[in-house]
């Protein structure tokens, strides 16, 4: 049986009537009429380089939370969160959760480290001639440097970790890059990098693997946690006791109780997150603002701690080890998400950590809002409530 092809234009692919020559394959393979898919307001052509075989799009509702207060060093004052999500209840949660802070002086933010990374791995003939090329590496730093930025020009080579096992030297190739993301950046840097390495260095060096998997690209682990990807970012914030019983229907004490209990669960499981639900609000805002989604497998990791302050406050924060976003290029530019950036004042290039601060200041929010609905017995209340949608 011959294998059917989607169609594909070699020329004008990204078009309204390429499109609906896809769709009118569907239609005939499939009997489904894509009506809603193919309702959209951009010219295709904005989409060239962020997806092929353009047919439509999917339409995810974006609901408004807000205002949320920050006091950070990049993201300074009142900003309203777009928040594209499918399920009730969740920006209802993100905007009692902004109240809240709003209301007891704001978020204050801290980005304490910035990087993203490319893994390869040297191999060698044995264990000894692979601890030689570390030190080589060590020593010629500054040449490996100058190899890797002659690719870019917002990429820095900041350092270059060593991890051995075996005959093999992982490595991870630390960049800032920018506004971007910077994924395709290092990957292209950190090749011109290895191929200046591989003609400089024989002793032993068999070849080379450009990732060794070692930067956990798209996967939560212990490393990023540890050493950061993307950038480590800290929301944190004091609440009046009055405040938390007042608004949340929430007394301090049982909050902690509550915060020691989900520790020890957290750790029984183990989770990369002692907290709620942070991958609800960072991947409403990455849908929203055209981030690349699959990026919150390790930006939703999150490091929560709280404390009892000695005149009965409750001391909050929320760390993100590994938070990527970008302001600049990928999926930023296409229309809708543009808007949002726009909304943020985050479009563009100079933007990219007040983007970090905002959204880590929203993950707190949320943090807040849902643990305080668990210890008052409103959580199950709110979602019969505010999630109306049932099968």
């Amino acid at each position: 049986m011959a294998r059917k092809r989607i169609p594909r234009r070699l020329d004008g692919d990204y078009t309204r009537e390429a499109a609906e020559e896809r769709r009118k394959f569907i239609r005939e393979e499939t009997g489904t009429d894509l009506e809603h898919v193919s309702s959209y307001s951009f010219d295709p052509d904005a989409a060239s380089g962020n997806i092929e075989n353009f047919s439509g799009v999917a339409q995810v509702p974006i609901g408004l939370a807000g205002p949320l207060l920050v006091d950070g060093e990049h993201a300074k004052g009142e900003f309203y969160v777009p928040l594209a999500t499918a399920e009730g209840t969740l920006v209802a949660s993100y905007n009692r959760g902004m109240r809240l802070l709003h209301e007891a002086g704001g978020v204050k933010t801290t980005i304490l480290d910035d990087r993203m990374q490319r893994a390869p791995a040297f191999l060698f003939r044995s264990a000894r001639e692979a601890r030689e090329f570390g030190d080589w590496l060590d020593d010629h730093f500054e040449d490996v440097k100058q190899a890797a930025e002659t690719t870019t020009k917002s990429g820095k080579l900041q350092d270059v970790e060593q991890y051995s096992a075996s005959r093999i030297i992982f490595t991870r190739f630390n960049y800032t890059t920018g506004d971007a993301a910077g994924q395709n950046l290092t990957g292209k840097a950190t090749q011109a990098a290895c191929d200046w390495i591989q003609s400089n260095y024989s002793d032993g060096l068999e070849g080379y693997f450009l990732e060794s998997n070692f930067a956990t690209d798209k996967k939560s682990s212990q490393v990023n946690m540890l050493r950061t990807r993307g950038k480590r970012v800290v929301a944190e914030a004091t609440l009046p006791k009055e405040l938390i019983a007042e608004l949340m229907h929430a007394d301090v004490d049982l909050l902690w109780r509550a915060r020691l209990v989900s520790n020890l669960g957290g750790f029984m499981s183990g989770v990369n997150n002692n907290g709620a639900h942070s991958a609800n609000g960072i991947t409403a805002m990455f849908i929203a603002t055209g981030q690349d989604v699959a990026n919150v497998a390790e930006s939703s990791a999150a490091l929560n701690f709280s404390e009892v302050l000695p005149n009965g406050d409750y001391y909050v924060s929320v760390t993100i080890p590994s938070l990527i976003v970008a302001t600049y290029g990928g999926g930023t530019g296409l229309p809708t998400q543009r808007e949002c950036l726009e909304l943020l004042g985050c479009h563009g290039k100079g933007n990219v950590q007040k983007l970090a601060e905002i959204v880590a200041a929203t993950v707190l929010c949320g943090e807040l809002s849902l643990g305080s609905a668990i210890v008052a017995e409103e959580w199950v209340k709110a979602h019969d409530l505010f999630g109306r949608n049932r099968p």
